[in-house]
């Protein structure tokens, strides 16, 4: 992907979020991995969305965290880079302040798969990190929470491919995939789900939905198997 593609898609994926109503004032940003270049480009640090364009979007050395030019990419960067660098599947990071997948978050709690619209998307429960210790916070805090993410699906034995997101303990959600707009659509996604799960938290005890019925729906959208869709792309 050429420089000036990858930071279209990254501005694009950013306006996205706030067309799918994951933003709160400046909060957010999404993110794109060119692994050849060895280069990331990331919104600019408390931009406002509506003014972006591509040629906003910050070049990010994917080693060193260095940026190009003048502009400070997101504050959020380094756990960008920590995520890509851990898991080389991912092209493409989001990271929200949604408000039902925060409050998981918030709660420290996982979202469990209640039913197939969760499956459609994730192979099992929303995994949330640990909390970080007061050292971890005062130094490089944002490598920090990325650690955590990658701690997180290595301790459990997770597949970042199966399982494309996390939540951060007291903060709010990460979403990946193989491209940033795979990632937005998987922010969507973990929105909706939240929210669906808390619901059903209001209606009664949660019933977890059938590991038979869970494997056969991540099943038909993803892998060799996959038939949901269209083979040239999306489909109903």
């Amino acid at each position: 992907m050429d420089e000036g593609a990858l930071r279209e898609a990254v501005c694009r994926a950013n306006q996205g979020l706030v067309e799918a109503g994951l933003v709160v004032l400046a909060f957010g940003n999404a993110s794109a991995v060119d692994r050849g270049a060895g280069v990331m480009a990331i919104k600019p640090s408390g931009a406002r969305y509506a003014e972006l364009g591509p040629e906003d979007m910050v070049l990010v050395d994917l080693a060193s965290g260095h940026a190009a030019g003048p502009a400070r990419p997101s504050s959020d960067a380094p756990t960008h880079r920590r995520i890509y660098q851990a898991f080389p599947e991912v092209g493409g990071v989001v990271h929200t302040h949604s408000r039902f997948a925060s409050c998981w978050a918030q709660a420290g709690r996982p979202i469990p798969c209640l039913g197939t619209t969760h499956a459609d998307h994730f192979r099992g429960p929303v995994p949330v990190t640990r909390e970080l210790r007061a050292d971890e916070i005062a130094g490089d805090y944002e490598v920090n929470t990325g650690a955590a993410i990658v701690e997180r699906f290595t301790a459990d034995g997770l597949d970042p491919s199966a399982i494309p997101g996390c939540l951060v303990m007291g903060h709010g959600p990460f979403t990946w995939g193989p491209s940033v707009a795979d990632a937005l659509a998987n922010a969507i996604a973990l929105e909706h789900i939240a929210a669906i799960a808390l619901h059903q938290l209001v209606l009664g005890p949660p019933r977890e939905l059938a590991p038979a019925l869970l494997e056969r729906h991540f099943a038909r959208k993803h892998g060799p198997g996959a038939y949901y869709g269209q083979p040239h792309g999306e489909g109903a």
